[in-house]
């Protein structure tokens, strides 16, 4: 080997290498603007956004699903590095957990009972339930892509995390757009399609994420 080709090769050896907490972030925000391109090409936002926001379902919506996708990739991110910690972001997930339960029993609280099942359905279950997972798909694939750089013991699981992620960051983009504001509606279909996602992500956590 010449003398010029090994300098070369050690200068490629001692370039700096991304930590892979910084790609991770990296990914999480590229995974973030592709569903936001997406919703804004083919979904958009409701129509009477600013009298929705008067009302604090609303905005409801979106403090139940921001702190659910920061807990689920913050967890995501510990599990692919062995001797992180997880602990704080888990209680971002129970605390948006917690803060659902509390929203559902308010509702049917102040609700009529005979309401309960009207806002349960509401008018956009069939939709809301492939939007999400589209508006979702993006942001798995950015996250799974680049766990694969880190070290997950449990492959399957940190996929999950990921698609738990995922699909929260799809449902809080379609929350801009959904006319459904009640917890009741939040609850059922919002979770079925982020539960979607969660299951999505173990698979492709397991295929993707062995070491």
């Amino acid at each position: 080997m010449k003398t010029d080709d090994l300098i070369d090769l050690l200068a490629k050896d001692a370039a700096p290498q991304w930590p892979f907490r910084t790609l991770y972030i990296a990914a999480l925000c590229c995974g973030i603007v592709l569903a936001g391109v997406l919703f804004f090409t083919t979904v958009g936002l409701r129509p009477n956004l600013v009298q929705a926001a008067e009302n604090f379902r609303f905005p409801l919506k979106f403090a139940l699903m921001l702190p659910l996708a920061m807990g689920a990739a913050g967890v995501a991110l510990a599990l692919a590095q062995p001797a992180a910690g997880s602990g704080v972001w888990r209680w971002l997930v129970v605390a948006a957990s917690a803060l659902a339960v509390g929203a559902i029993a308010s509702e049917l609280y102040v609700l009529p009972s005979e309401l309960w099942m009207t806002n349960l359905v509401g008018h956009n279950a069939a939709f809301c339930l492939r939007t999400i997972p589209m508006l979702a798909m993006g942001p798995l694939l950015c996250l799974l892509f680049v766990l694969r750089r880190g070290a997950p013991t449990h492959p399957g699981r940190t996929g999950a995390w990921a698609g738990l992620a995922a699909g929260a960051i799809g449902a809080t983009w379609y929350a801009a757009h959904c006319p459904d504001d009640s917890p009741l509606f939040v609850a059922v279909w919002y979770s079925l399609g982020i539960l979607a996602m969660t299951l999505a992500g173990y698979a492709g956590g397991r295929r993707l994420l062995r070491w």
